[in-house]
């Protein structure tokens, strides 16, 4: 992959709460053909059932959704703080009303997976879906954070085994 370097997922040396939590990353789905992305501040990196995961989770009414439950992967863009603004409208545009990744002026490219990235990424995470589960809210144990909830459109979340991890090598 041009201008990358696969690396072990191991060998990552981000802190995930500020690479998600205050960085944000992209959620890709979909193919070449037909895909889209939104921007996500909520997730998580880990070890599960002995296999380095990534967690997503995704409202039902995002545009996104629907490519997520059609296909079998979706990869996770973390870009460098320049590119907050990209995000910042990927994460404020539907990709029903506009084609995000033109108005956003990034590039597509593609894994030897078929996943969709960006070549604008410095890091990229390649997901194989395995698990999923409809957040309910009668297992909150803490019942504020219910209050991220206000129309009840509780998020779905996705489990992938990360199966490629891409460095920008530069």
């Amino acid at each position: 992959m041009p201008n990358f370097t696969a690396i072990e997922p191991s060998d990552l040396a981000d802190n995930v709460f500020r690479l998600i939590g205050s960085d944000w990353m992209l959620i890709t789905a979909g193919d070449r053909e037909s895909f889209n992305t939104m921007t996500a501040s909520w997730g998580g990196l880990g070890v599960l059932w002995h296999r380095p995961v990534s967690y997503i989770v995704v409202r039902p009414v995002r545009h996104t959704y629907r490519f997520l439950e059609r296909g079998d992967a979706y990869t996770l863009s973390f870009f460098d703080a320049r590119y907050k603004s990209v995000l910042q409208l990927c994460g404020s545009k539907s990709g029903r009303d506009i084609d995000k990744v033109k108005e956003a002026g990034i590039t597509p490219r593609t894994t030897e997976l078929g996943s969709v990235y960006f070549e604008e990424a410095r890091l990229v995470l390649e997901c194989r879906k395995i698990y999923f589960q409809d957040i309910d809210p009668r297992n909150f144990v803490d019942q504020s954070i219910g209050e991220n909830y206000p129309d009840r459109d509780y998020h779905r979340m996705y489990v992938g085994q990360i199966v490629t991890c891409l460095k920008r090598s530069e």
